[in-house]
């Protein structure tokens, strides 16, 4: 049976450890809202700008703008967002294995397979099993539109420059604070509305000035708003994996503190009694 100083060492390191994963747990929670927030506001701006554009593509006539060009897709670009920071459950490796399964899928598919990573989990991840073409850590911190929007321009440049023929982005969606989904979103090209569904929805557009201007102005902002979106999702998604990662191991800790304090108990116990019975048999062996 280990020692009573050796039990009490674990207790109180078993301790301190539940005062560092409850202090976690509470800075996630109250970061969690914020990212909430931003998430909420994001989502139909995001949205709409979507519809608006699949809209416009839709009534493209003539030659097509070159973010709309489908190509023979050759070459993928894949972009996996993750956090920097672990300690969040599964929420990294889910996300990871994900995108391994997906271009494990595609190899046949595509002759070139590149991968971007937003986040230094996911560089960590994929860096020993395939070549990550650029690596972007840092940027989830504090996530803000510039950043998003440079990103977007080199996602841009590549694509004109024929580097990739299409690009999909991969990142957690926040759903609950216990639950995040998996999303592929197809950045470029992007797919137009088509002439059926456009006319089922009813909502015609008037356009001010040509299709084309419009197009040339909303396309690379998509793009920027998109991979922003996603990058808030993936900054709540984080905090909420966080959260009950941290709720989870702080039960835990309580848990083991429980069994270490019976095993204490029961290992002073024995030592009083051994110490009891070693002076009765001293004072029998007097008397003898």
């Amino acid at each position: 049976m280990a020692s009573l100083k050796s039990i009490k060492k674990r207790i109180v390191s078993v301790k301190n450890t539940r005062q560092i994963t409850k202090a976690m747990k509470m800075v996630s929670a109250a970061k969690l809202r914020r990212a909430q927030e931003n998430v909420v506001a994001a989502r139909p701006y995001a949205q709409k700008m979507g519809e608006v554009l699949q809209s416009l593509a839709g009534n493209l006539e003539g030659d097509l703008h070159p973010l709309l060009q489908k190509r023979d897709a050759k070459k993928l670009l894949l972009i996996v967002v993750t956090s920097d920071r672990g300690l969040c459950g599964g929420f990294n490796s889910n996300l990871c294995k994900a995108g391994e399964r997906y271009i494990k899928e595609k190899q046949a598919e595509f002759e070139q397979i590149s991968i971007m990573t937003v986040g230094r989990k996911g560089y960590e991840f994929l860096k020993n099993r395939h070549t990550v073409y650029k690596n972007f850590a840092n940027m989830l911190a504090k996530p803000n539109y510039q950043a998003a929007a440079m990103l977007a321009q080199e996602v841009i440049e590549g694509y004109l420059a024929e580097e990739y023929d299409q690009v999909v982005m991969l990142f957690n969606s926040f759903r609950t604070v216990m639950s995040q989904d998996i999303t592929f979103q197809q950045l470029l090209p992007i797919v137009p509305e088509e002439k059926a569904a456009a006319d089922e929805a009813g909502v015609e557009y008037i356009y001010e000035p040509s299709v084309d201007d419009l197009l040339t102005e909303i396309l690379p902002k998509n793009i920027e708003v998109q991979i922003f979106k996603a990058m808030l999702e993936s900054v709540a998604g984080e905090h909420g994996a966080r959260m009950t990662a941290m709720d989870s191991a702080s039960k835990n800790a309580s848990e083991m503190i429980g069994k270490l304090t019976l095993q204490y108990n029961r290992a002073r116990q024995a030592a009083i009694t051994t110490e009891l019975m070693e002076i009765i048999s001293g004072a029998e062996s007097i008397k003898g």
